[in-house]
């Protein structure tokens, strides 16, 4: 008498398969980024308007430059918390220790390049305005 196993075939997904939690990290960025965007950019104007230069070696920083920096941020936030929470660990504690870090070298050029006091105070706070609102938004989505 002849005895067959047969096994069932293994499913593997690959590891750059997309999870909902992938998508729903991939659009919380998107939504957080353009929502951080235009609410810098507003208080970029209006701070403008109220007498900032924004003036960097005697050119000022187009209003749309505010927007596309700080989408650029939200996803390089939304790219480090997805490498961290493909790592063992506590991505949540991580990332915001990345977090604190990035915003505050950020900041570096703020405050090194402008002309004016103004300029230097108003750019660090906007900086400091984008990770408020993005960073809370993304740490939601970090693995523990």
């Amino acid at each position: 008498m002849s005895l067959t196993t047969t096994t069932a075939p293994t499913v593997t997904t690959p590891r750059y398969a997309t999870t909902s939690s992938a998508r729903s990290l991939r659009r919380t960025t998107v939504v957080a980024g353009l929502f951080a965007a235009a609410v810098t950019t507003g208080v970029a104007a209006a701070v403008h308007a109220a007498g900032v230069s924004f003036e960097v070696d005697s050119e000022m920083i187009p209003l749309a430059g505010f927007a596309q920096m700080t989408f650029v941020g939200a996803v390089i936030g939304g790219v480090v918390l997805a490498v961290l929470n493909r790592r063992p660990g506590s991505a949540r504690l991580r990332f915001l220790q990345a977090a604190v870090a990035l915003t505050a070298l950020s900041c570096v050029p703020s405050v090194a390049w402008p002309d004016d006091a103004a300029t230097r105070l108003a750019l660090v706070a906007l900086h400091v305005l984008a990770a408020v609102i993005v960073v809370p938004a993304l740490v939601r989505h970090a693995h523990d």
